[in-house]
């Protein structure tokens, strides 16, 4: 299998290319983090009054080490710890939304949130906040998009909007499959992201990069 690229945007394609893991994690769930499943009731979003400044920084901070770590060859002590921050984070205040941390960190805790591999369990904890954000218009669609396109690959199932891509010897191709694939460009544009061919032809480029 080839390495998965991962983006939201054309901006973040380039960043992201590197943050993605080689290869899918097991299908198996290892729940290493104490952040509960939320029920119907506990998932209801609630707007925030203001920005929380320190989570927004604190979640700044996280994807900046997780971008040195991955870019730059540094040590921050890996995904496992940005993971048990998320969820701990997850556990005091749902998903960190665009009322409450603002744009730029909401998409820093969904990097986290994607790069959280080694513990699925709490990837499909952060996708049912998100969604629940998403629902409230408090969160981005796309970011929605690329998390429940990552929990289902690392459960072995087909994709809902195409996101998680391999290189291949022949280019770029969908880790798994990608379930009614007739219609993924419908799906993609209601989560703001571009057709499929030219997020194949934004990948080319960069698989090309890669070998």
């Amino acid at each position: 299998m080839g390495r998965r690229i991962t983006a939201t945007t054309a901006a973040l394609a380039a960043i992201l290319v590197a943050l993605a893991s080689a290869g899918c994690a097991p299908a198996a769930t290892r729940a290493e983090t104490a952040t509960p499943t939320p029920t119907s009731d506990a998932i209801v979003h609630t707007i925030a009054s203001q920005v929380d400044e320190e989570l927004r920084d604190e979640l700044l901070q996280l994807l900046e080490e997780d971008q040195a770590e991955r870019l730059e060859g540094a040590d921050f002590g890996g995904d496992a710890l940005r993971t048990a921050r998320l969820a701990e984070i997850l556990a005091e205040h749902g998903w960190p939304s665009y009322s409450l941390v603002g744009e730029e960190a909401e998409d820093a805790a969904w990097a986290i949130a994607q790069h959280s591999d080694q513990d699925l369990a709490l990837q499909q904890v952060a996708l049912d906040y998100l969604t629940a954000a998403v629902a409230a218009d408090d969160a981005s669609p796309g970011n929605l998009a690329y998390l429940t396109d990552r929990v289902a690959v690392n459960a072995g199932e087909p994709q809902t909007y195409g996101t998680q891509i391999a290189c291949g010897d022949d280019g770029p191709a969908p880790v798994t499959p990608i379930a009614d694939e007739e219609s993924v460009d419908e799906r993609r544009a209601d989560a703001g992201l571009p057709p499929l061919a030219d997020y194949y032809a934004e990948m080319d480029a960069i698989c090309a990069e890669e070998f």
